[in-house]
C-alpha cells in the first residue's frame, strides 16, 4: 500500500514551475554530453551508471520501498487508490495520478499504441478531473478495468516508457551533467519522483549555494550532503512530507559510507521497516 506521506511529482504546481525552468534540467543524452563539455574528466564519467539495467532495477527497489513498503516494484503496475492526498487516484508504478495530469498522459501513449483499451473511454473524465481530487466520470469501474488493463504487456510497457521519459531519464542526465555517480543519480531519481522537476531544481540550486558540484570541481560527498539537507528541508515544508526516513535512513546511509556507485549489500531503514539488497 502507498504511504500517504507521497508526494506525486509533477503536480499542477510543478508543472507550472517546470516550465519556467527549461535550462535547469538536462532532458537527453545529447544535452548531458554538451552540459559537461570542458568539464574534468571524472566529472564526464562519474562513478556507476544507473541506466545500467541492474543499477536501474536497485534505484526501482529502492523506490518502491518508500512508495509502496514493498522491494517487488513489479507488482505495482496494477496498484491503484485514493490515498486521500487532495490528488484524486494514485496508481501504478511510480504514482501516476489522476489529479495531477500524469495519470492523463499515461492512458494518452497506451491509447495511441492500444486504440479501444479498457481505459481509452475515460480520458474525457481523466481530461475533465485533472488538477482535482474528483473521480467524477471515473467510479465505479475505473480501479478495476485499471487492474486488467495491467495484465496487457503494453500497458506495462506504457509505464516503464512514461516513468523514464518524465521522471528517471531527466534526473539521471542531469547527475551525470553534475558529474555525480550512480548514488548521486539515484538521489536526483528519488527527489524527483517526489517533488516533481521544479521541485528538484530548486533542491538542486539551493545545494550549489552551499556547496559545488563534482562538475564544477567539488567534492562529491561534500555536495550531496548539501543537496540531502535542502531535500529535508522542502520536505519538513509541508505537512505530508515531515516523515524524512527516506533520506535520514536510506540515502543518508548510503552516503555516509561513501558507497557512491551504489553497489550492493544495500541496508536501509524506511518508515521504521528495514530493507536489505544482497546482490
Amino acid at each position: 500500500m502507498k504511504h500517504s506521506l507521497r508526494l506525486v511529482s509533477l503536480g499542477a504546481a510543478a508543472l507550472l514551475a517546470a516550465s519556467t525552468m527549461t535550462t535547469a534540467l538536462v532532458v537527453n543524452s545529447a544535452e548531458a554530453a554538451t552540459a559537461t563539455s570542458g568539464i574534468s574528466r571524472r566529472a564526464a564519467s562519474p562513478r556507476g551508471d544507473l541506466s545500467e539495467p541492474h543499477k536501474k532495477d536497485i534505484a526501482m527497489q529502492l523506490v518502491s520501498s518508500a512508495e509502496n513498503s514493498s522491494l517487488d516494484w513489479r507488482a505495482q503496475y496494477k496498484y491503484i487508490e485514493d490515498i486521500a492526498d487532495g490528488r484524486g487516484y494514485t496508481a501504478g508504478i511510480i504514482g501516476f495520478c489522476s489529479g495531477t495530469g500524469d495519470l492523463l498522459d499515461l492512458v494518452e501513449l497506451y491509447t495511441q499504441r492500444v486504440p479501444g483499451n479498457v481505459l481509452a473511454k475515460y480520458l474525457p473524465a481523466l481530461r475533465s478531473v485533472n488538477g482535482s481530487a474528483s473521480h467524477d466520470g471515473l467510479d465505479p469501474d475505473f480501479t478495476n478495468d485499471w487492474k486488467t488493463a495491467a495484465a496487457d504487456p503494453q500497458f506495462t510497457e506504457a509505464q516503464d516508457d512514461e516513468r523514464d521519459r518524465v521522471y528517471f531519464n531527466p534526473a539521471v542526465n542531469q547527475a551525470k551533467a553534475d558529474g555525480l555517480g550512480a548514488l548521486g543519480q539515484f538521489i536526483y531519481y528519488d527527489a524527483l519522483v517526489m517533488h516533481g522537476s521544479g521541485g528538484l531544481g530548486s533542491i538542486r540550486a539551493t545545494a550549489m549555494a552551499q556547496a559545488s558540484t563534482p562538475a564544477q570541481g567539488g567534492d562529491e560527498a561534500t555536495y550531496l550532503n548539501a543537496f540531502l539537507d535542502a531535500r529535508v528541508a522542502e520536505m519538513k515544508t509541508e505537512p505530508a512530507h515531515s516523515e524524512t526516513s527516506r533520506v535520514d535512513t536510506e540515502q543518508r546511509v548510503f552516503l555516509n559510507n561513501r558507497n557512491f556507485n551504489l553497489d550492493p549489500p544495500l541496508n536501509w531503514h524506511v518508515y521504521g521497516e528495514a530493507y536489505s539488497i544482497s546482490a
